[in-house]
């Protein structure tokens, strides 16, 4: 069963008062021995009515009248009335919902969140009170079970694990990962990895989820040539990503963002290796020593970091020719 289906044709007297909002018809059908409970075809009872039209009057005159807001619209499909007003942001009702409706629904298993409903319906005002009262974005996961791709559930501090960059990583389309990173700032090596804020705003990946992203990175090296370019442009430090695995191309680019003359033994072993296989050819300017040029564009990428040089225009603010501009950008690389 949809949250989203149209309301069906067959609905009870107080049920159907509740939706229209008319308080005294709902009184009248009660005292005449109308059931607060009786169903309509999709399950919903006269509180779940009320709840999706945002009818408040009605939502605190039903639960006087012995409402139960934690019964569910079915035994397959957990909706109660919270999340008919979180899904269609009926916000005095939520808030109203939220101090009566048992916390089970939101951790409860087979239960899911309230807060997947806001989320997936874009509800941005539900998941900013859901959040604040309590509910968790790492409740349930939904992933599958909804297949909730929307970039709010990022923005709420869902904690992002390999499963879910896998997917990202591995998508023929990049929307997504631009989305997260738009969200989710890459930290700093050198800086300690914040928490995730409680409000909204850029938040900074923790370092359980930058582990988790580079271990999805090592199993989706095949993607690389979509997904490396907007990593390294958004902060991912090129040494964590120089893997055996990559494509030739994919390998020089990732290169051309590092001091190749000071790789570290081992990964010069590797290319060494990958150059007498003929897998990998590198290009002319790696036999010589990095110019002055290459490590002065490094260190004023590194001193201003992927938010200012990123997110802002801050490198066209520089006293540069135009041109340079470009390559701090690296945007004659992609």
């Amino acid at each position: 069963m949809n949250f989203t289906e149209v309301y069906g044709d067959t609905v009870s007297s107080v049920a159907l008062a509740a939706r229209s909002g008319c308080r005294k018809q709902v009184r009248r059908l009660i005292q005449r021995g109308g059931s607060v409970d009786c169903r309509d075809n999709r399950g919903w009872n006269s509180l779940h009515e009320a709840a999706a039209e945002g009818h408040e009057s009605c939502v605190d005159f039903l639960l006087g009248c012995g409402a139960n807001p934690n019964t569910p619209c079915s035994s397959e499909w957990p909706q109660l009335p919270i999340h008919a007003a979180a899904q269609f942001g009926r916000i005095s009702v939520l808030r109203r919902l939220i101090a009566a409706t048992d916390r089970g629904c939101d951790r409860g298993r087979g239960q899911v969140s309230p807060l997947y409903l806001a989320i997936h319906n874009n509800q941005r005002t539900s998941v900013e009170l859901l959040l604040k009262e309590g509910f968790s974005p790492d409740a349930q996961d939904c992933w599958e079970l909804l297949g909730l791709r929307s970039p709010l559930l990022v923005s709420a501090g869902a904690s992002l694990i390999q499963d879910h960059w896998d997917q990202v990583l591995a998508a023929d389309r990049t929307d997504l990962l631009r989305l997260i990173l738009d969200l989710r700032r890459i930290p700093h090596l050198d800086l300690a990895p914040c928490h995730r804020p409680e409000a909204w705003g850029p938040a900074v990946l923790t370092l359980p989820e930058l582990k988790h992203l580079l271990s999805a990175a090592v199993t989706q090296v095949d993607a690389a040539a979509r997904w490396l370019p907007l990593l390294l442009n958004a902060g991912l430090d090129p040494h964590l990503l120089l893997l055996d695995g990559l494509d030739g191309a994919v390998l020089n680019y990732l290169l051309q963002f590092v001091n190749w003359s000071t790789l570290s033994l081992d990964l010069k072993l590797v290319l060494d290796r990958r150059q007498a296989e003929k897998t990998w050819s590198p290009l002319p300017q790696f036999d010589s020593l990095p110019s002055l040029f290459h490590l002065c564009r490094m260190r004023i990428r590194t001193l201003l970091g992927p938010d200012l040089l990123m997110r802002t225009a801050v490198v066209q603010q520089l006293p540069l020719p135009s041109p340079l501009h470009a390559v701090l950008l690296t945007a004659h690389l992609i």
